[in-house]
């Protein structure tokens, strides 16, 4: 690969709301993996998903050279879902707005999306630790682990970090899933793998470009809250409700400032 501009290949999309205090410290990041990219910065867009933010988020994108689409549904599937719809890019990936991703994060995407994957995540690590944030992160590879029934750790299918596919394959499995007020990323990578399956391909994880997981819920919300949330949550969707879950992604309002 050469270092002159290309035609565009990477589409990032961030969907915000209510982000001016973290988004800068992300697009800082992602200039750097712009400037590392083998094939120039010019082949990657940045796109922000604005989510109706009331504070400077759009405007501070805008003035960072990334695409703003305005959303108006306050549903994180259908924020994520539009980003994707204005990309122009021949892979699309996913990053939150507290992230931070790693320098070489577009390259390690091109490096593992061979024909052999149909997608995957860079996979993460937690800006700071406590034993409350490793049983979490362990618990949640051990339920990847088991829903794919594997044992390599490169081949998970409940994961996070920057997720990536091609833009085709995402629009063949019909994006993330609306009608989930979370976990939908989860879902969108069992899509994935359901239809990687009749192709011959898996969905994977890279291995050297890892981004940083913010770990403001827990700072918020306690560093073993993760243990009893399903329980919460799980008893209120039986009781028709969602109190918990639209608190804990929807209400942002009350969680620490970026440091």
């Amino acid at each position: 690969m050469t270092d002159t501009p290309g035609p565009l290949r990477h589409s990032l999309i961030i969907p915000a709301y209510n982000e001016e205090a973290y988004l800068p410290r992300l697009l800082d990041t992602v200039d750097r993996a712009r400037a590392r990219y083998r094939s120039g910065p010019d082949a990657i867009e940045v796109i922000v998903a604005d989510n109706v933010s009331t504070d400077d988020t759009a405007r501070l994108a805008a003035l960072r050279g990334c695409r703003v689409v305005p959303v108006a549904r306050r549903v994180i599937a259908a924020v994520r879902n539009a980003g994707a719809r204005a990309a122009r890019g021949d892979i699309v990936s996913f990053v939150d707005a507290d992230h931070q991703i790693h320098p070489e994060t577009f390259n390690e995407i091109d490096r593992v999306l061979t024909d052999r994957v149909i997608g995957g995540t860079t996979g993460i690590r937690f800006e700071r630790r406590s034993p409350g944030i490793a049983c979490t992160y362990a618990m949640f590879m051990l339920v990847g682990m088991a829903i794919r029934g594997v044992r390599h750790r490169r081949d998970l299918s409940v994961d996070t970090g920057v997720v990536f596919c091609r833009r085709r394959d995402f629009e063949e499995v019909g994006g993330y899933r609306e009608e989930m007020l979370f976990a939908e990323d989860v879902r969108l990578l069992l899509d994935l793998r359901k239809l990687g399956r009749r192709r011959g391909q898996r969905v994977t994880r890279g291995t050297d470009a890892p981004s940083i997981f913010s770990t403001r819920k827990f700072d918020t919300w306690g560093d073993w809250h993760y243990f009893t949330m399903p329980v919460r949550v799980g008893w209120e969707m039986l009781r028709r409700r969602g109190n918990t879950a639209r608190r804990y992604w929807y209400d942002v309002r009350s969680e620490p400032r970026a440091p």
